[in-house]
C-alpha cells in the first residue's frame, strides 16, 4: 500500500545520505521533495505541513548537522515523526466491564463493513475471544445473507436477523442471545448509505445507546484517500468513534488515509484490510508502517503471520526428516501450502529489511499462479513418486505433465529445483539449524 511513496522517499534519501555535510539549503530541498511525495500519496495537506515543520526544525539542530552521518539522522527523524502522526503505537480494542462487549461497525455502503465484521470475528477467535456476529443492516437483505454465510464459514455463531425487524431490537436481542451462549464479544454490522444522511445517523445513535458499545469503529475504503478522512470526521462528530478500520489497503491504495486519519480525527487507526480473504486483516502498528514506508521491512508482522500457519510439531517433524536426508516432494508440497497462507512472495519480501528494494529478486520470485502450478505437478504424481523422486523417468514425466496440464520442461525444472533445495536444507537440517539453510537459499537467490 505504500510502494509508490516508499520509492519516492528512497530517491530523496539517496541524495541526503550521499552528502557528508548537511546545510539549511539541502535540508530545505530534501523536505520539498518529501512534501511532494506525501501529497502525491494523498496525505492531508495540513498533516504534511505540520510534519515537515517538525522534521525541519529537528533536522536543523546542531546534533544532526554535525553528526558523522547527518543523512541517516534525518531519516531517523522522518521515521520517528511518521510513527507519531500515525498514533505512536498499536491501539488495541477496549474490553472493560462485564461481557458481552459490543463492537459496533459503522460506515458508508460499499466500504466493506460486512466482510470486515467476519474478518474481525476471525481475528478475535484466534486471540482466544468468543465472538458473536449480528447482522443489523435491514435495509439491505443481502447483507444479512452475506454475514450469515461468512459466520458459518468461520464457524462463529450469529443472530438470525429478519429484514422486517428494527435494528435496535436486533441489537438488544442479539446481546441476550450471545450472553446465553457464553459469547464475550458481539460484533454489530450496521446499515450504510451511499452518503451520510440524518436518518442513518439517528439509527446508529439509537443502536449505540441501546447497547452501550465499548467500541464504535468506522469502516472506510482506504482507496478513497482523503475522502475516507472526511467521512471519519463526519461520523466521529455524530457518534464519537473509538477508532477506524481501513479496507482495500492492498494494491493501488496510496496510503494517504492511513497517514492522515489519526492526525486529523485524533482517533486511532486500529486495523487494516489487505485483501479479500478472511485472513487478510491486520492490526495497524504505526512503527511497522513507518518501517515499510522507509523501506526498512516489517519482520515482526512476518513472524506473526508465520506463527499463525506453521505448526510447531510439524516443524519438529520436518527437522527430523531433514537430519535424516528424508525430505520428500510430499513434504515440499506441504511447506509450500503453509507459505501460501502467509501471503504472496512479493509481500513476504517487502517485510524483510532491504528485500523490498531488490527489484530483480522480486521479479525472479514465483507468483501465486506459479506456486499453484508446482502444486498441481506434485499432485499429479503417485505417492511412490512423491516419496522417491529419483524413479520419475521419461514416461512418468510425460504422464505427470499431461495430468497437471504442464510441459515436460516444467517437470524437469521442478525436479532440478527440488534436488538443489533438498541438498541445502538437508545439509543444515543435520546441524539442527533450519534458519541457516533459509539464509543460504536467500544468499544464492540474491547473489
Amino acid at each position: 500500500m505504500f510502494e509508490r511513496l516508499t520509492d519516492k522517499l528512497n530517491e530523496v534519501f539517496k541524495k541526503i545520505t550521499g552528502q557528508s555535510v548537511l546545510s539549511e539549503k539541502n535540508i530545505a530541498e530534501a523536505m520539498k521533495e518529501v512534501r511532494l511525495a506525501l501529497l502525491e500519496a494523498d496525505v492531508n495537506y495540513k498533516v504534511v505541513k505540520e510534519f515537515l515543520m517538525t522534521v525541519t526544525h529537528k533536522a536543523m539542530g546542531i546534533s544532526v548537522l554535525k553528526s558523522l552521518t547527518p543523512g541517516q539522522q534525518v531519516i531517523k527523524l522522518v521515521n520517528e515523526e511518521l510513527i507519531q502522526i500515525m498514533g505512536g503505537a498499536f491501539q488495541n480494542l477496549e474490553f472493560s466491564g462485564r461481557p458481552p462487549h459490543v463492537i459496533m461497525l459503522v460506515g458508508l455502503q460499499g466500504s466493506g463493513k460486512t466482510t470486515t465484521a467476519a474478518k474481525l470475528a476471525s481475528y478475535l477467535l484466534k486471540k482466544g475471544r468468543q465472538p458473536y456476529l449480528t447482522p443489523a443492516d435491514v435495509t439491505r437483505p443481502a447483507a444479512i445473507t452475506q454475514l450469515t454465510r461468512l459466520a458459518e464459514e468461520i464457524q462463529v455463531p450469529y443472530y438470525p436477523s429478519i429484514a422486517g425487524q428494527k435494528p435496535t431490537d436486533i441489537a438488544k436481542l442479539s446481546l441476550a442471545a450471545a450472553s446465553s451462549q457464553g459469547r464475550d464479544v458481539v460484533i454489530l454490522d450496521t446499515a450504510g448509505r451511499l452518503s451520510i444522511d440524518q436518518e442513518l445517523m439517528e439509527e446508529l445513535i439509537q443502536i449505540r445507546d441501546a447497547t452501550s458499545c465499548q467500541e464504535i469503529l468506522l469502516v472506510a475504503d482506504g482507496m478513497t484517500g482523503q475522502e475516507a478522512v472526511r467521512i471519519a470526521v463526519d461520523f466521529d462528530q455524530a457518534l464519537n468513534l473509538s477508532g477506524v478500520i481501513l479496507t482495500k489497503m492492498e494494491g493501488d491504495a496510496r496510503g494517504g488515509a492511513a497517514l492522515s486519519i489519526r492526525a486529523v480525527t485524533k482517533k486511532p487507526l486500529k486495523f487494516i484490510g489487505v485483501g479479500e480473504k478472511i485472513s487478510a486483516f491486520e492490526p495497524f502498528h504505526p512503527e511497522r508502517a513507518a518501517s515499510l514506508i522507509l523501506g526498512m521491512g516489517d519482520i515482526l508482522s512476518l513472524i506473526e503471520k508465520a506463527q499463525e500457519v506453521i505448526d510447531q510439531e510439524e516443524s519438529e517433524r520436518l527437522l527430523g526428516l531433514l537430519a535424516k536426508g528424508e525430505f520428500t516432494l510430499d513434504d515440499f508440497r506441504k511447506q509450500m501450502g503453509s507459505l501460501r497462507k502467509i501471503g504472496t512472495v512479493e509481500s513476504l519480501l517487502n517485510m524483510i529489511p532491504g528485500m523490498g528494494k531488490l527489484k530483480k529478486l522480486r521479479e525472479a520470485t514465483p507468483n501465486i499462479d506459479e506456486l499453484k502450478r508446482v502444486e498441481a505437478i506434485i499432485d499429479s504424481m503417485t505417492s511412490q513418486e512423491r516419496f522417491n523422486h529419483e524413479i520419475i523417468d521419461a514416461s512418468r514425466r510425460r504422464r505427470i505433465a499431461k495430468g497437471s496440464g504442464t510441459s515436460i520442461a516444467e517437470i524437469n525444472q521442478l525436479l532440478r529445483n527440488f534436488t538443489e533445495i533438498r541438498k541445502i536444507m538437508c545439509q543444515f537440517g543435520k546441524k539442527g539449524n533450519l534458519q541457516q539453510g533459509i539464509n543460504e537459499l536467500m544468499r544464492r537467490i540474491s547473489g
